[in-house]
């Protein structure tokens, strides 16, 4: 018998994908007392015939509720309620959002928690044999394992036990020189005294944001956006305003008004193949980004860890590069285009901040690790990152250029993606007649392909068709195997999702 608790009316023309009604649904009436702890939840196949919709979605749902806690599954007994969750500070309802000068609802986001449902449901693409798009990293033949060893040694028989000591939090000088000198020839001009060492590019970010802003500050970001500053920002309880890009970058309309309208304490942009959707900013609109952000006071944070991951194009000044006003702070590192696990990145900062920022760091981890920093100095000093980016770029191309293909042909009409002309992703749309990323998401790992879900790069739950693919982690006979699979799933879930549909209709 089903419970009257679980009967909700499905809207079937909504945005919000019909196994997100579902969950919302189900969470509401646990979290209400509605659903007690104990109660066994009917099975899928039941639940969806009497709400006349898809298994699939059922099934989803369920398996996001069970990856947050909110049910567990027995063996042989069904599906049980775990008892109520505190679920966090929600986002602002519609009736929350306030408007901008062209009467549109700001998507401001305060305190939400991570999408963790999402995040369990793609650790499911750890499965032996799944070709496993998901990832950030590039792969792990582009990694220069033996001058890594010959750097390593060098510097032990150098440097001995220094080399195994503390550092200054600022970092090892030598390797804030050559960062210094390797900025400049991308158009950077700072000092040494403004290279701030880090441990890979994600903990610059986080300095800067415990920098900059506080406890329920607001920072401006791309939609979608990088996953990384989406969750910094969740930890450190500070609030989202999303802005929407077009096909050159961040609309400056809508961010005019925003700052208008809202206490803006920083603004966060990907300007160089945008992750997750590979956008390059132009020129033009650099300026005036920059010339914004002076006239409202707001610093900028760039995030450049893509920056030269080009394989085609002409190369765009860093946002750093352009600054006359002392407003943007520059991330960056040695992550995508050398080795991640070294984790050495940096902040290029004026004197404003760059005290702070120090001071931020001392206190994070002391300072990064010195054996680390010397041989990525040493790699430096030998060439070996420039070598590194001209066959590491050449062999993106071609891995882009397979992908492209193998999209055209296997992925289902009405899908669209980028063509990007440098980074690690495409940025995919599926058709809005058929099954979302997240309602595929299983059937694709059950047929040995997984990808991003493309709604967790969207602090406002958006995306719900997007999914991002990284081309650059695997080998082109593996990316034309991986998109047809991609392909298949999707076709069978579709063929399965319209027949059972049409079932529930009859």
């Amino acid at each position: 018998m089903i419970d009257n608790d679980l009967l909700m009316k499905i809207d079937k023309d909504s945005e919000e994908p019909i196994y997100r009604q579902l969950i919302r649904h189900i969470k509401g009436q646990i979290e209400s007392g509605a659903l007690g702890p104990g109660v066994r939840l009917p099975a899928s196949r039941d639940l969806a015939q009497l709400l006349n919709i898809s298994r699939i979605s059922v099934v989803n749902a369920y398996a996001e509720l069970r990856a947050t806690g909110y049910l567990s599954a027995r063996a042989g007994r069904g599906t049980f309620v775990n008892g109520a969750i505190d679920s966090g500070t929600p986002l602002l309802s519609t009736n929350g959002m306030r408007h901008n000068g062209n009467g549109q609802a700001d998507k401001l986001q305060v305190y939400a928690p991570n999408d963790r449902s999402l995040r369990e449901l793609m650790r499911v693409a750890c499965k032996p044999g799944v070709i496993n798009f998901s990832q950030g990293a590039p792969p792990l033949e582009f990694f220069p394992v033996h001058h890594l060893r010959e750097a390593i040694n060098f510097t032990l028989d150098r440097d001995g036990s220094k080399a195994l000591a503390y550092e200054a939090p600022e970092g090892y000088y030598p390797l804030r020189v050559a960062v210094q000198q390797y900025v400049s020839a991308l158009g950077i001009r700072c000092s040494a005294e403004q290279v701030l060492i880090t441990g890979g590019t994600q903990q610059a970010l986080d300095l800067v944001m415990q920098t900059v802003l506080s406890e329920g500050d607001i920072l401006v970001t791309e939609s979608p956006t990088y996953l990384g500053v989406i969750d910094l920002a969740r930890t450190r309880r500070q609030q989202i305003l999303s802005v929407p890009i077009d096909e050159d970058g961040i609309r400056l309309d809508i961010l005019e008004n925003y700052l208008l309208d809202h206490p803006i304490r920083m603004i966060y942009v990907m300007p160089n193949f945008q992750n997750p959707t590979g956008t390059i900013t132009p020129l033009h609109r650099r300026r005036q980004l920059l010339a914004l952000a002076h006239h409202y006071s707001v610093p900028v944070l760039e995030d450049g860890v893509y920056q030269e991951l080009r394989f085609e194009g002409e190369a765009l000044p860093p946002l750093k590069a352009l600054d006359e006003y002392g407003i943007v702070l520059h991330a960056s590192g040695f992550t995508k285009n050398l080795m991640p696990g070294m984790r050495i990145g940096y902040v290029i900062a004026n004197n404003a901040y760059y005290e702070r920022l120090v001071r931020v760091k001392a206190i994070a981890d002391i300072s990064s690790p010195g054996l680390n920093q010397r041989a990525i100095h040493l790699l430096l000093e030998r060439g070996v990152l420039a070598r590194q980016l001209e066959r590491n770029n050449r062999e993106l191309r071609r891995r882009r250029d397979v992908a492209l293909v193998a999209a055209k042909r296997h992925l289902p009409k009405g899908t669209t993606w980028n063509i990007p002309s440098g980074g690690l992703y495409l940025w995919i749309k599926l058709p809005e007649d058929g099954p979302s990323a997240a309602e595929l998401y299983i059937s694709a790992v059950e047929a040995g392909v997984a990808y991003a879900i493309g709604s967790v790069f969207y602090p406002d739950g958006e995306g719900n068709y997007h999914l991002r693919m990284n081309f650059g982690a695997h080998k082109p006979q593996d990316i034309e195997e991986g998109f047809r699979r991609l392909g298949n799933a999707w076709r069978d879930l579709a063929q399965d999702y319209a027949g059972m549909e049409k079932a529930h209709l009859l």
